[in-house]
């Protein structure tokens, strides 16, 4: 960290309100800029996904729980690997503690990871995680909502990832996507996000961006570990966001 300049408590207040002038307009623009994701058109689902959960079979239909939203995390969890996404995790970290605020506000949450049942139940038990999480293993969910790629996908470097906006050559990868469910039982996709877009879910972000340091990053996420793995966590960077 370098050096910072040090000042009167005066000069401080006059920088401090002039940061303050900027932040304000920064407050109104994500006010204008979440207007406008409200605002996007929507996309009926005409595809029937089953997912597989602890309790049985469950239609996305089924993940609102009563309630006329739902909120779906891409949680990268490729079948067969024993690789856990430190960012997948950390996002996952955050979910429960908003989760018993929103879902008083009309939003339900469910997580869907490509990988079996079998495989998802271990790690959410290990992480100490209370969401729902299913299995899209056997539909195209995971490759409709633009998380998941074929080995031939990948070979032709045919990934349309963020919108064909970023290219990583990975089978699984994170988002999130929007849903609503109308008086008509009808579920329409509202909105998706990838890469980044992820870091509004993340508080812990929000927290550090307030602090003298800030994110203390070299390359995005490189100092996040599994919470249950920072006493001896090796320094290796993260992956799947940029």
């Amino acid at each position: 960290m370098e050096p910072h300049k040090i000042v009167s408590r005066e000069q401080w207040i006059a920088a401090r309100k002039a940061l303050l002038a900027r932040e304000k307009e920064h407050t109104r623009e994500r006010d204008r800029l979440s207007a406008a994701r409200r605002a996007l058109p929507w996309v009926k689902v005409d595809k029937s996904y089953v997912f597989d959960a602890p309790e049985g079979k469950r239609s996305l239909a089924d993940l609102f729980d009563g309630r006329s939203q739902l909120l779906v995390y891409h949680f990268m969890l490729t079948p067969g690997s024993d690789h856990l996404c430190d960012g997948c995790s950390f996002i996952s970290d955050h979910i429960d503690a908003a989760r018993q605020h929103f879902e008083h506000n009309d939003l339900s949450f469910a997580a869907v990871s490509r990988a079996p049942l079998a495989q998802i139940i271990p790690v959410k038990k290990r992480m100490g995680w209370r969401f729902t999480w299913v299995s899209s293993f056997g539909n195209d969910f995971n490759f409709d909502y633009h998380v998941s790629f074929t080995p031939e996908q990948i070979a032709r470097n045919d990934i349309d990832y963020n919108f064909g906006t970023t290219k990583y050559p990975h089978e699984d990868l994170p988002g999130a996507s929007a849903f609503i469910k109308n008086e008509a039982g009808e579920v329409l996709h509202t909105y998706s996000c990838y890469a980044r877009g992820g870091e509004n879910l993340i508080g812990a972000y929000h927290f550090l961006d307030l602090a003298p340091k800030g994110r203390n990053e070299k390359s995005i996420m490189d100092w996040v570990r599994l919470h249950d793995e920072y006493d001896a966590a090796p320094t290796a960077p993260s992956c799947c966001h940029a």
